[in-house]
């Protein structure tokens, strides 16, 4: 009798080795034939030139598809039937959800941002105090670049539920220079100065006109702002250039830019 037991505990031991070295096995397939179809419909979706944000996501839906029917496969392995396992998902949607409810709304976030696409890949956005180069829009984080070359993985859900600045959305922009003319200096004459140093600043767009914008008049100076247009991927170097120019021209027709500075005024004779 203890042999036969000995026995019937040494099968069921093997039955479940098998069962879990070919779960094992399924799941090991199944996650290199994901990567395959993954690489096989980006590339199909690349050579159709659907756009690069939907090729991406579309190429991760697959992957996690074909993931999940792993998944599924490996329960029936064990004698857990798909239909049972169903009812049992749908009883315990309401644990379920409330145990991922990060997850589930970061995965619908990353649905409404390829739904309303606020940026797409290769945009430079300003989201949650972060600024770079949108790289990949996955199922539940976005991935970008950093102008110093930093990798930022942000949650969906932070994404879509903050303020979106889309900073390469138009193909151009202006380019605003703030500088400050000494109270000394003739407007007119420092209006003259600023157009000229704008209208022959490198690379600016030619068809947009220039704008030379008396803005306040400051505790310490006469303030003005001096806009040109530039193409988006130019926006920095003609800042540049707009900004040095501005100093050079002021410079040499001998127009100060003071420094902030207060003016102490002592009335009566100082106490002996």
């Amino acid at each position: 009798m203890e042999d036969l037991f000995n026995q019937d505990t040494i099968a069921l031991l093997i039955g479940h080795c098998l069962r879990l070295v070919g779960a094992l096995a399924l799941l090991f397939v199944a996650w290199v034939v994901a990567g395959w179809m993954r690489r096989r419909v980006r590339r199909a979706l690349e050579a159709s030139a659907l756009d690069v944000t939907l090729t991406k996501f579309f190429s991760n839906l697959v992957r996690w598809a074909i993931l999940l029917i792993a998944v599924i496969s490996t329960l029936g392995i064990f004698g857990v039937e798909t239909t049972s396992f169903a009812a049992l998902v749908a009883s315990a949607g309401l644990a379920i959800g409330l145990a991922f409810q990060g997850s589930l709304s970061n995965f619908s976030s990353g649905i409404m941002l390829l739904v309303f696409r606020p940026f797409k890949v290769g945009d430079i956005v300003n989201i949650a105090g972060q600024t770079g180069k949108i790289d990949e829009i996955e199922l539940f984080t976005t991935k970008m670049d950093t102008p110093d070359n930093r990798r930022v993985i942000l949650p969906n859900s932070l994404i879509f539920g903050s303020t979106i600045e889309n900073i390469t959305h138009h193909p151009k922009r202006r380019a605003d220079v703030d500088v400050g003319t000494d109270y000394s200096a003739d407007l007119d004459r420092a209006r003259e100065i600023l157009e000229a140093a704008a209208a022959a600043v490198p690379g600016r767009l030619t068809d947009e006109d220039t704008q030379v914008v008396l803005v306040a008049l400051g505790d310490s100076s006469i303030t003005w702002q001096v806009r040109v247009w530039a193409k988006t991927s130019d926006f920095l170097a003609v800042k540049q250039r707009l900004t040095r120019d501005v100093k050079k021209a002021l410079d040499e027709a001998g127009v100060g830019i003071p420094f902030p500075q207060m003016d102490v005024h002592l009335d009566g004779a100082a106490p002996q």
